[in-house]
């Protein structure tokens, strides 16, 4: 991979840590993350006129993807209502690389080198040692968000290797992106009808978290598809699972919850696999 390459997926890293945490931060863990999808999908409504349609053999894909995107924003606000940031976010993310690594080469054609494997591992090794190691004093991890952060990971790897394919196939990454929020979004709002009132409540106070929200989600979906059309699917996916350094951070200084030695060491595994990535 190119530089160039790599700063723009670690840069997509921080944002999706960052949207994560507004959801997180939200009163209601649910309806925050329909106001991100729901922001996400008003933003990509407003350039769809502009773009051309992806290609006819990508929309297959673009409709599994959304379904597989209505499993992840309920389990993701499951997570989060049952466990702290620090602990769902590296089970959900680091997870989902090793799963998209083992998957890639049958499905997507992708052969990695056994560099490119070790740098995989040790990712996954430090936010799994991440969500394992609690700091003294901290509550033990609730094994309901345990539970749902590990379902998520599956459907992260599901949507990748999905994606992966649909956005190479669609000939147009950007209306591929913004035609996935827009549909992700309608899902998901359908799957909430049976509270529309207190949606329509909470978007009358929340709405500029989810504008925001869902700017900085799409942004970092669509680096990362963007990506992925100029390397290997499961070396993006595993780069981007960076996004637990800026996690870390964020839930220490915003969240208030703590972290300690052997987490932050975690981290430095983290660092030293993303480095390795880019010199295999």
């Amino acid at each position: 991979m190119s530089g160039a390459t790599v700063l723009l997926v670690l840069f997509a890293a921080l944002l999706h840590a960052s949207w994560n945490a507004l959801v997180k931060a939200g009163p209601d863990k649910l309806l925050s993350t329909v106001l991100v999808a729901s922001g996400g999908a008003v933003l990509a409504a407003l350039a769809l006129p502009f773009l051309a349609l992806p290609a006819p053999a990508s929309w297959p894909w673009l409709i599994a993807s959304a379904c597989c995107h209505l499993a992840y924003y309920r389990l993701l606000a499951a997570a989060y209502a049952h466990g702290d940031m620090s602990h769902a976010y590296p089970l959900m993310r680091g997870s989902a690389p090793l799963l998209v690594a083992l998957a890639s080469a049958a499905l997507v054609g992708e052969v990695l080198s056994l560099r490119q494997y070790g740098a995989i591992a040790l990712i996954c090794a430090g936010v799994l040692a991440m969500s394992l190691w609690r700091a003294a004093g901290a509550t033990s991890p609730s094994r309901r968000a345990t539970l749902f952060a590990l379902l998520n990971a599956a459907v992260i790897a599901c949507y990748t290797l999905v994606d992966g394919i649909g956005v190479r196939r669609s000939g147009a990454p950007l209306a591929y992106t913004l035609w996935l929020f827009a549909l992700s979004a309608a899902v998901l709002l359908v799957s909430v009808m049976g509270e529309r009132q207190a949606l329509l409540a909470y978007a009358g106070r929340y709405w500029k978290t989810g504008l925001l929200g869902g700017f900085v989600s799409m942004a970092s979906y669509g680096l990362a598809l963007w990506a992925m059309t100029a390397a290997p699917v499961a070396v993006i996916a595993a780069l981007r699972e960076t996004s637990i350094l800026f996690s870390a951070l964020i839930a220490s200084v915003f969240l208030r919850e703590r972290l300690g030695v052997r987490r932050l060491c975690a981290v430095g595994m983290i660092a030293g696999g993303a480095v390795a990535m880019r010199f295999a």
